[in-house]
C-alpha cells in the first residue's frame, strides 16, 4: 500500500470516528431535549392540569361502580374526553389524597382534573358525615 493510500485510510477514518461521535452526541441531545419537554409537560399536567375544552364546555354524565380504582376511573374519564393524560390523574388523586368513590356525576369538558377530584372528594366528604 502506497504511501498516499495510508494517508488517505487515516483521514478517511479520522473523519468517520468524528462524525460517528457527533450522530451520538446529535442523539443524546436529542433525547435530553424530548425528556426535559415531556417532564415538564407531565409536570405540568400535576400541578397545573388545565380544562379540555373552554367555558362553558360540554356535560358528560360519568357513573363510577362499586370497587372501581384511581386508574380504572382516570381511563374511563379519558375515554368520555374529560381529562388528558390519565397518569397525571393518577398521580393527582394520590398526591393530593383524594379519593374515588362510586356514584353518577355530571362533570363539564371545562373541568380540570383537579376539579374533577374536588368534586368526587366533596361527595365522599358528604358521604362521611352521615355516616
Amino acid at each position: 500500500m502506497s504511501r498516499t493510500t495510508k494517508e488517505i485510510n487515516r483521514i478517511t477514518g479520522a473523519i468517520i470516528a468524528i462524525s460517528s461521535r457527533l450522530i451520538v452526541l446529535a442523539l443524546v441531545v436529542l433525547l435530553l431535549y424530548e425528556g426535559v419537554t415531556r417532564g415538564y409537560e407531565f409536570g405540568h399536567g400535576i400541578f397545573y392540569a388545565s380544562a379540555m375544552e373552554a367555558e362553558p364546555g360540554r356535560d358528560k354524565a360519568i357513573t363510577v361502580n362499586e370497587g372501581t380504582s384511581v386508574s380504572q376511573a382516570a381511563k374511563l374519564l379519558k375515554d368520555d374526553g374529560l381529562i388528558a393524560n390519565e397518569y397525571s390523574f393518577i398521580i393527582q388523586a394520590e398526591f393530593f389524597g383524594y379519593k374515588i368513590i362510586p356514584g353518577s356525576y355530571t362533570f363539564n369538558t371545562s373541568m380540570t382534573s383537579k376539579e374533577i377530584l374536588q368534586m368526587m372528594n366533596e361527595n365522599t366528604e358528604e358521604k362521611e358525615e352521615k355516616e
